[in-house]
């Protein structure tokens, strides 16, 4: 299983935005895209999802821009996989009434992988993201020296 490049960039996205939440101007949609490396056009379809489903603001005008709508401890991964994705991690598969063992075993253990990630998601936050991205950036900083 690998994350998707939406979700991916709708993380990437998040992240910038966090790092600019103490800030009174909002962040523009080119200016993530060039730090990030995101396609605007791209870019601007995951910000409007993301605004639909209350992750963030959006500010019209010249110096519009987008801004978290919550604080980073406080948006869930699950919740921005979950709204990019479209995806119901708990979600319980289909039982078909023809299935066979092997298939029935095999469908449990994928929904016990599919709630251990979502777990994991669920108890992940976008600030524990900024920690170990600044935690990473801080040991290559170390490295170097």
């Amino acid at each position: 299983m690998e994350l998707s490049c939406k979700s991916e960039y709708a993380l990437l996205a998040l992240m910038a935005l966090a790092d600019h939440l103490e800030e009174a101007e909002p962040l523009q949609i080119r200016q993530i895209a060039a730090d990030q490396q995101i396609p605007d056009r791209y870019l601007e379809q995951l910000l409007s999802v993301l605004r639909k489903a209350g992750l963030v603001r959006s500010q019209r005008g010249s110096r519009g821009g987008y801004f978290l709508a919550r604080a980073p401890w406080q948006i869930t991964l699950l919740e921005v996989i979950s709204c990019i994705e479209g995806d119901d991690l708990s979600a319980h598969p289909s039982q078909r009434v023809q299935d066979s063992v092997e298939k029935t075993v095999i469908q449990t253990l994928w929904q016990e992988v599919r709630q251990a990630m979502g777990q994991v998601l669920q108890n992940s936050t976008l600030q524990d993201l900024c920690d170990q991205r600044d935690e990473h950036r801080q040991a290559e900083l170390m490295y170097y020296i």
